[in-house]
């Protein structure tokens, strides 16, 4: 199937082609009752998308019949060659023994002494799934790339990086195929920047490609990072990435965390999941692990977040060099906000008895490492690296000390660098099941930060409607079109006074998002982020999701904004509108999809009135936001 798919190019129809090649085969019906019947099956589903969908994949059935031919299978094994091992061989041994009989589907053969008694899997393990799925991956062009990190930032699976290295600090041994460029940044100029693709955990989205600013001027779709099939390319780029880890991360404290071409070179520390093939809402979370990741504590909302997030039997949440990443857990789907502040009021906790401690031994420490430890700065990447090297001299001198206080200290030593505590979860939690608890907890005033996926429809489930699902989509539980407006989560939030708010969307504005997340961590009391997030829900080739997002932006149905409560303590007004005066009709944007355009199709009318309606909600919330943007200031401004 996914041969035809290939050689008839139609990629897009893998799913209608598979069932017609297992059908013509398999001689469940005759082969001219199994494509009727397959066809009939297609009308229904597809027919209120409208002809042209029906039509494509007709033209996949037909396809598929004209490139069938009959496989003979020989009396004896022939092959020259073995199946590749479900891991590689220098995968630990755990991985080896348990992980990947998982993979190889022989799990249910494995004796319960294989399994850890306590039920803990290790982290970073979907590095050795290699799933090989991409048809194409991303080759760069090294001569007209400006290194602007678009591409790295918007890779869904991490599957693409980027690296600034001194060539005299290196031991060789660079593959032939190694690509390097001369680095674009003022301060590394010395330096050789790399940026690398993992061929085998690639799944071909095309979003890098989207996203890159860059085009030739003597090829006409030429970027600096183009497809090209995966097969060939596989063995050198393998490699080629292997040579890649080896070089040492770049030091994040030289580098301005504020700024995509920065952020690039930060290692991801959530990486290879099972997320569908350009998923919208990978990218956020990635990048709050390379911005937040080797301090963050995560509670994750169930949901795709959850499923991707933490599935049997690898994870993608990482560690660094360090051997420090994420701590994550699954909650229930409804009590995310609480779980995760419960996170919030232990680490609070620990805190608070780890600085009576210190206070309390401070003579046995010396005054010096106590007030450094008691009152560092830790705002930036530097003033935790540098904590972190005062609780190691800390531990240094508890070692040999045996008493209770010095050893309730030295367990909890790590509570005095910050935290950064984040729940994650979809629309579904948040905007519906998960209210009540969300807006416990962001009354609370403490410091936790939510990050909600909206996708605008319960994604994991089958696409049933939410509360953040637009007025005139079509999902399930609203065949019809939704007949009211999505509610307005950012909005209510911002009437605390005390939470900071963003709306953030990756394709519209890259910089906007990573402004977002820092404020957000940086803010000493409860953050929300809503981000929007494309979806295979939504019934387009996600390789447009980037251009849709900004689309959702520049129709004003995702007005982009920040609310910041600190700048009310400088008298400034804290509401700022961040996207420009709608500059395309919503219709522009929504019949882009197929939850939109199937209305067209099934219920012209409504769909017409619903479009209507939903082109005023636009409207009016556009012209309360920027009302609000422009309200005069609470005081004077500090100066």
């Amino acid at each position: 199937g996914y041969t035809v798919a290939r050689e008839t190019g139609m990629g897009g129809r893998v799913n209608t082609i598979m069932q017609t090649c297992f059908f013509a085969i398999s001689g469940v019906l005759p082969r001219e009752e199994a494509i009727a019947a397959i066809k009939k099956s297609i009308e229904k589903t597809y027919g209120k998308r409208g002809e042209s969908v029906v039509k494509r994949n007709f033209a996949a059935v037909d396809a598929a019949l004209s490139h069938l031919h009959e496989v003979k299978v020989p009396a004896q094994v022939r092959a020259t060659f073995r199946m590749r091992p479900p891991v590689p061989p220098e995968a630990p041994e755990f991985v080896q023994k348990v992980t990947a009989e998982i993979i190889a589907g022989r799990g249910d053969e494995l004796p319960v002494s294989a399994l850890p008694a306590d039920g803990t899997f290790p982290s970073a393990t979907t590095q050795w799934e290699k799933r090989n799925i991409a048809l194409d991956i991303p080759v760069w062009d090294e001569k007209i790339c400006i290194q602007c990190g678009k591409c790295v930032l918007v890779c869904p699976h991490a599957a693409i990086r980027a690296k600034l290295f001194d060539p005299a600090e290196v031991n060789g041994g660079a593959p032939p195929t190694f690509k390097t460029a001369d680095a674009r940044w003022k301060d590394f100029k010395h330096m050789k920047y790399a940026l690398q693709v993992a061929p085998e955990d690639c799944t071909g989205c095309g979003l890098c490609v989207e996203a890159c600013p860059v085009k030739s001027k003597s090829e006409v779709k030429h970027k600096a990072i183009n497809l090209a099939p995966q097969a060939p390319l596989r063995e050198a780029e393998s490699l080629n990435w292997d040579y890649f880890l080896k070089l040492p991360d770049n030091d994040r404290k030289v580098l301005s965390v504020s700024q995509v071409k920065d952020v690039q070179l930060m290692r991801p520390l959530f990486e290879f999941s099972g997320a569908c093939t350009g998923c919208g809402e990978t990218p956020y979370i990635k990048l709050m692990t390379q911005l937040f990741g080797d301090r963050a504590l995560i509670g994750n909302a169930t949901g795709c977040s959850s499923i991707y997030g933490g599935n049997l039997p690898t994870t993608p949440y990482a560690v660094n060099s360090e051997g420090r990443g994420p701590a994550w857990n699954n909650s229930l789907f409804e009590d995310c906000a609480e779980f995760s502040l419960g996170m919030r009021l232990a680490i609070d906790k620990q805190n608070e008895y780890a600085r009576e401690l210190v206070a309390r031994l401070s003579s046995l420490i010396g005054d010096e490492l106590a007030g450094g430890l008691l009152n560092a700065d830790q705002s930036n990447e530097t003033g935790i690296a540098q904590q972190r090297e005062r609780v190691a001299a800390l531990r240094s001198k508890l070692a040999g000390v045996n008493s209770i206080e010095a050893r309730d200290l030295h367990a909890l030593a790590d509570s005095l660098v910050r935290k950064s505590v984040w729940a994650f979860g979809g629309d579904g939690w948040a905007y519906d099941i998960g209210y009540g608890g969300l807006d416990h907890v962001l009354a609370s005033g403490r410091n936790i930060n939510v990050l909600v996926l909206d996708t605008e429809v319960y994604s994991n489930t089958g696409g049933q409607m939410s509360k953040a699902t637009p007025r005139a989509a079509v999902a399930k539980f609203a065949a019809g079109g939704k007949p009211v407006a999505k509610k307005d989560l950012a909005l209510i939030a911002t009437t605390y006074g005390s939470v900071y708010v963003a709306r953030v969307a990756m394709g519209a504005g890259d910089m906007h998002t990573v402004k977002a997340f820092l404020e957000a961590d940086a803010y000493d009391g409860p953050s929300l982020i809503i981000a929007y997030s494309h979806c295979i829900a939504h019934g387009y080739d996600l390789v447009h999701g980037l251009d849709q997002q900004k689309a959702a932006v520049n129709s004003g149905h995702w007005p982009l904004f920040r609310y910041n409560p600190r700048l009310l303590e400088e008298g400034k007004n804290p509401f700022q509108l961040d996207s420009r005066t709608p500059s395309i009709a919503l219709k522009d944007y929504v019949y882009n999809e197929t939850r939109y355009t199937m209305l067209t199709k099934s219920k012209p009318e409504a769909a017409r009135q619903l479009l209507e309606l939903a082109q005023k909600d636009v409207q009016q919330r556009w012209k309360l936001y920027e009302y609000w943007s422009k309200m005069p200031n609470n005081g004077e401004e500090k100066k």
